[in-house]
């Protein structure tokens, strides 16, 4: 909720505020006063109060909402650039590492949850996702809940599953997948636990089998039955790449989006995983059911899955936000690099229908892409509190400095085109609901070599004991 009194954060006289409010307002020498943790005042410098019990000199530097990333898979940090995978596409990828993964410890989750968070926070990310779907050795989605305390991001943690094994015609091994009521009393037990649905919150569940091919059709309706009566959100991947279509053509019958749709898997309550091969019917059907989509460009190229048509969805109306997705497919969580990856891949485009995307650089502009990466991740997590900057929004905010020598001869022309159209830079501040995490581009919300160091360490063992 927010304060009516508290602690005050000035930051004072920025180059420019960019609000992606909804006159796409981008002020010049401009301050922005928090009271608590939301947002008072947005406005000229002059016209601001000019101390607060917190002052930030932003001179020379650009300020925007705090990026939403929209999909992630956190513990896949302990995996990054394992060889054998390192040119394999999605199945092949996953068959990889399913046994690998096997090995995963209540320890790992925690300590990959918070490296994955500091890496969000260091590129301006301040409200995440993140897809658990593997709870192997006693793993429980606690632990990452545990973990991401003391990142002290904005939170949704999601609920994964996966129930249908080799045996039965899915992908995973038997090994790693769980009884379905089991699934559905963890997920009943989280929900009341931990969600908290008020304005501000830092923490909300979601529910989310991993994907067609990992969980049964039964799985699928039951969850959405179960979020419904819960009021909590739905995620899953979908239409991921050709081998994923294939599965559900050859098992169901149908496509990804008609699979979805007949399971009650379409609405505002629902976001769906990377959408590469989601085609025309499907994505009028999003359209019409305000069905989000989570875009992870950087993952798509990596396993060569293709080019979402995030244009076309668009244009026809879908709610699209931005996603890094695992660091085992990526293999990074830098937000700002994210977004440039999505705005140059939609220029590239592909032209064969059904799917379709206009070609040419005006097929995605800097800003169009910024709004992805903000009040896109905000309607697709069901956020009207975050993603843009305005009063009585929280105080989620990333300030980058413009005289960092990446935006040399590039800020003084455009400092909001040049934050995409040069290279990925570092954060300089980012705050959570107005409270510094990361100052002056160094980490403050924990000490992060001890983590690093310990991370490193569980990286190792976890591949060593697949080995055996």
């Amino acid at each position: 909720m927010s304060e009516s009194g508290g602690r005050t954060l000035l930051l004072r006289d920025a180059t420019c505020v960019a609000t992606m409010d909804d006159a796409g307002r981008e002020l010049h020498g401009a301050s922005v006063f928090i009271r608590g943790n939301r947002i008072e005042a947005i406005g000229p410098t002059a016209e601001l109060p000019a101390t607060a019990d917190e002052v930030v000199d932003a001179r020379g530097h650009l300020v925007l909402p705090g990026f939403v990333n929209t999909h992630h898979h956190m513990f896949q940090s302990l995996t990054r650039a394992i060889p054998a995978v390192q040119d394999a596409e999605l199945f092949t990828w996953l068959r990889g590492l399913y046994p690998i993964w096997a090995g995963l410890t209540p320890e790992m989750l925690r300590v990959s949850t918070q490296v994955a968070m500091a890496e969000l926070l260091l590129s301006g990310c301040t409200t995440t996702s993140d897809h658990l779907y593997l709870f192997p050795n006693g793993c429980r989605l606690d632990d990452s809940i545990d973990g991401a305390r003391l990142a002290g991001m904005r939170f949704t943690a999601t609920r994964g599953a996966m129930s249908v094994g080799q045996s039965a015609g899915g992908l995973p091994p038997d090994s790693v997948v769980e009884r379905e009521a089991d699934i559905l009393a963890d997920m009943d037990r989280l929900v009341a636990r931990y969600h908290d649905p008020a304005s501000g919150s830092m923490l909300q569940i979601a529910l989310a089998p991993c994907s067609p091919f990992s969980v049964s059709r039964e799985l699928m309706r039951d969850t959405a039955l179960l979020a419904r009566q819960r009021g909590v959100r739905l995620h899953t991947h979908l239409a991921e790449n050709d081998h994923d279509v294939a599965y559900s053509r050859e098992k169901f019958g149908c496509t990804p989006a008609q699979y979805a749709e007949e399971l009650g898997w379409v609405g505002a309550d629902v976001w769906h995983a990377h959408c590469v091969k989601l085609d025309g019917a499907g994505q009028a059907c999003f359209a019409a059911t305000g069905t989000g989509v989570a875009h992870c460009p950087s993952s798509n190229m990596r396993l060569a899955s293709g080019i979402a048509p995030v244009r076309a969805m668009l244009d026809a109306g879908v709610p699209v936000g931005l996603g890094v997705d695992g660091s085992a497919s990526n293999d990074a969580a830098h937000m700002v690099g994210e977004a440039r990856m999505a705005m140059l891949l939609q220029r590239v485009g592909i032209a064969a229908e059904p799917y379709g995307c206009d070609r040419g650089p005006g097929a995605m502009t800097v800003r169009d892409t910024l709004r992805l990466a903000t009040r896109g991740g905000a309607r697709v997590l069901g956020r009207s509190d975050i993603g843009h900057l305005a009063p009585g929004m929280c105080a989620d905010l990333a300030l980058f400095d413009l005289s960092a020598l990446g935006f040399a001869g590039g800020a003084v022309h455009d400092p909001v085109g040049a934050l995409l159209l040069c290279a990925p830079a570092p954060v300089a501040y980012t705050l959570v609901d107005g409270v510094v995490k990361v100052r002056e581009g160094r980490l403050v919300a924990f000490e992060l070599e001890p983590v690093r160091r310990r991370h490193n360490d569980l990286a190792a063992a976890l591949v060593a004991a697949s080995a055996r």
